[in-house]
């Protein structure tokens, strides 16, 4: 049974990130998940960029459970409810088609994307 990964690397990130969301406000947990979509996009990229034939399956499976997520949790009173449940469903179909035959151009696209909404949210 393997607890948390075979890759130290790995385990340490998951750690922080379970430290992060534990020590967060709810308000922050979309900053965190964003912050996390947008760094899981990258390592699809560069993993991509090594061997681009093969779909980097581990951070474009991480990113499109955290887009998903996303879709599901914006609050009923926002709003922008209905434009962001459209936005991030849509990321989350464009990552699922990436995961089959990935697209540098599209990864990076989606990955600018949620990186505008970060930038929106920490302001």
């Amino acid at each position: 049974m393997h607890l948390l990964s075979n890759n130290p690397a790995d385990a340490y990130r998951r750690v922080e990130l379970d430290a992060r969301i534990a020590a967060s406000a709810s308000r922050d947990l979309t900053r965190i998940c964003l912050e996390e979509a947008v760094a899981a996009l990258g390592q699809a990229l560069l993993a991509l960029d090594r061997n681009s034939g093969r779909a980097p399956g581990e951070p474009l499976t991480r990113a499109h459970g955290i887009v998903t997520w996303l879709a599901s949790g914006v609050a009923p009173d926002n709003p922008l409810h209905d434009q962001l449940r459209q936005f991030y469903g849509a990321l989350a179909a464009l990552i699922t088609r990436n995961m089959a035959r990935p697209s540098s151009s599209d990864l990076q696209q989606a990955r600018s994307d949620l990186s505008d909404i970060l930038a929106a949210a920490s302001d």
